[in-house]
């Protein structure tokens, strides 16, 4: 991300933030950092998280309506809030209205077509088409960076947790019972746009 768009001395929205988990990581070089995550308990998490960090504050909301003014952040970053492309419009548009003009938004999302992961996830939801969401992002001047990476794990346990809480039971069994060790190779799509 940093190699498209630098959040030093900027303001960053962190939307979808979950328990905050990267909020201090942007919190280190950022002036403002903001976090926006739909579940109460979550959003409470995440403000405990950061509780120590002054240039950090957290919001309950959703994407499709940020608590934040117009053009009022320079820099988002939305890992697996916007969930494949089509439906997503609404977050989008909310996105024009919060990025001041010279700022980038990052979103980012599983790549179906690639890795063991990819594999997985295909089998996984099969109603989610590649193309279409290729289609989706390009068309309204999204660019496209694949990264390879990879989950490893303490235990076999902990990665059997995981895919349980990714897949459905029956497919998340189905793919652990061919699947030995803590690691798997996992592809996403780094999204991103300037505004």
């Amino acid at each position: 991300m940093q190699d498209v768009a630098s959040w030093s001395g900027r303001t960053v929205l962190d939307v979808g933030c979950g328990t905050g988990f990267h909020l201090p990581w942007f919190a280190s070089t950022a002036a403002a950092v903001v976090g926006v995550e739909p579940h109460g308990d979550l959003a409470a998490l995440a403000r405990r998280r950061t509780r120590r960090l002054p240039n950090v504050t957290v919001h309950q909301g959703t994407a499709q309506s940020l608590p934040l003014p117009d053009a009022s952040v320079d820099v988002v970053h939305a890992r697996w809030a916007y969930f494949f492309g089509p439906g997503c419009e609404p977050g989008l548009a909310e996105l024009d209205r919060v990025v001041r003009r010279g700022g980038t938004a990052f979103v980012i999302d599983n790549d179906p077509t690639r890795s063991t992961f990819g594999a997985w996830f295909r089998r996984g939801y099969p109603e989610v088409d590649p193309v279409a969401v290729e289609r989706f992002w390009s068309t309204r001047g999204w660019s496209r960076t694949p990264v390879d990476m990879r989950w490893s794990f303490a235990s076999r346990a902990d990665l059997e947790d995981v895919v349980r809480i990714e897949l459905a039971r029956e497919v998340a069994d189905e793919v652990l019972s061919t699947h030995e060790g803590t690691e798997v190779d996992y592809a996403v799509n780094l999204w991103w746009r300037h505004f």
